[in-house]
């Protein structure tokens, strides 16, 4: 027991070192990335969140979104996201360094949702995805297992001729009862606003598709 205090000491500073090592490595790493700026366009990536979207991030994060849902595509050959269309090509380290929160995400009980704004570009979609995620288009459920968000909409009386421009046409229990309409909250604006946003399409050079080099004959 006299060691103890050593032993403790020493298996101490070796946590501390690894862990000090592995920070100090991806920040050196990751430090000296800029935004890419297109020789062509004369235009930098990539672009930082504004305004209703930037708001929308918080409501994700808020709403919990990041349990059940990833934003990494994988390179191929370590899964098949961009078989599922989830993504045009892997995710780098450089999408993510205009963002104050960095979303990736560890569970996939969802789809990955690095892409969803390229893939539908819709706003009524998100949001009778939020308010009725066990509807169904053809026979399918748009995404089962999630959780609804009525509270994310507001129930108003419609003013005859004057329907809200974003007025959801929900039909059964969800939908809005004659004389009222369904409109989505500034939250769900700002969430769906988020989602849209949600799109790297612009091809870093470091993004390119990986290409392993031909092994030469007799090489192992």
């Amino acid at each position: 027991m006299k060691n103890g205090l050593t032993i403790f000491a020493g298996a101490f500073g070796i946590l501390a070192l690894s862990w000090a090592g592995a920070l100090l490595t991806a920040h050196r790493q990751l430090t000296p990335l800029r935004q890419y700026k297109d020789p062509a366009e004369d235009t930098l990536f990539p672009q930082p969140l504004n305004g209703l979207a930037d708001q929308g991030r918080m409501v994700y994060q808020d709403l919990g979104c990041v349990s059940c849902h990833t934003q990494q595509v994988r390179r191929e050959g370590f899964g098949s996201d961009v078989a599922r269309k989830w993504g045009e090509r892997q995710s780098v380290a450089r999408d993510y360094i205009a963002e104050k929160t960095v979303l990736i995400g560890s569970s996939r009980i969802g789809p990955d949702l690095r892409n969803v704004g390229k893939r539908i570009p819709e706003a009524e979609y998100f949001y009778k995805l939020l308010l009725t995620p066990e509807a169904t288009v053809g026979g399918t459920p748009i995404a089962h297992g999630m959780p609804a968000y009525p509270f994310l909409f507001e129930l108003r009386p419609a003013i005859p001729g004057q329907p809200a421009p974003n007025a959801l046409h929900v039909s059964g229990p969800q939908g809005a009862p004659a004389g009222y309409e369904l409109v989505p909250t500034h939250r769900a604006q700002a969430l769906v606003a988020y989602l849209l946003n949600l799109k790297d399409t612009y091809e870093y050079p470091e993004a390119r598709a990986f290409v392993e080099a031909p092994k030469k004959e007799g090489s192992p």
